[in-house]
């Protein structure tokens, strides 16, 4: 079974109340959608980060997304995972205010994981910084994970 690691937007689109914003909302039926079925599919990991992530805010909303993750095994970060953070900051892959989307990169990469699911477009899908990611992680001794959104996973299902 592929693995995929869960980043705390895809959270936040599977837990709580559906958007009026229309590209919101369907982006939050997507997710939902794909969650569905992707246990079924994948093999699926958080990390502490993600944990701490979904545990800030309002607590009814925290214990909605902390719900979502029950049950999902988390990966650990590492002095490698570490040290590829620094690398893909260093390399202007994510900006230096965003150490947290390349700790996400770094954890998934530095554990074998295959797909790194998000819907952070800023930082982590960034059509501008992908191929730099993706080059990081391979010079600093790591297969990059496919990062891809959940719609992209949902419509992969047909590939298996």
């Amino acid at each position: 079974m592929k693995s995929v690691y869960i980043e705390t937007t895809v959270v936040g689109n599977i837990a709580g109340r559906v958007y009026s914003d229309p590209l919101v909302a369907s982006r939050q039926t997507v997710t939902r959608n794909w969650w569905a079925t992707a246990l079924d599919h994948y093999s699926v990991f958080a990390s502490e980060l993600v944990i701490e992530e979904c545990s800030a805010g309002d607590s009814t909303a925290a214990s909605e997304r902390l719900q979502v993750l029950e049950g999902i095994p988390l990966i650990q970060s590492s002095p490698e995972a570490e040290s590829l953070v620094e690398a893909l900051i260093a390399g202007h892959a994510v900006p230096p205010s965003e150490p947290r989307d390349a700790s996400h990169i770094a954890i998934a990469a530095t554990n074998g994981i295959e797909f790194l699911a998000s819907w952070n477009f800023k930082h982590i899908l960034n059509p501008s910084t992908v191929r730099t990611i993706e080059s990081i992680c391979r010079d600093c001794g790591f297969e990059p994970p496919s990062l891809c959104t959940p719609e992209q996973l949902l419509e992969a299902y047909d590939g298996f």
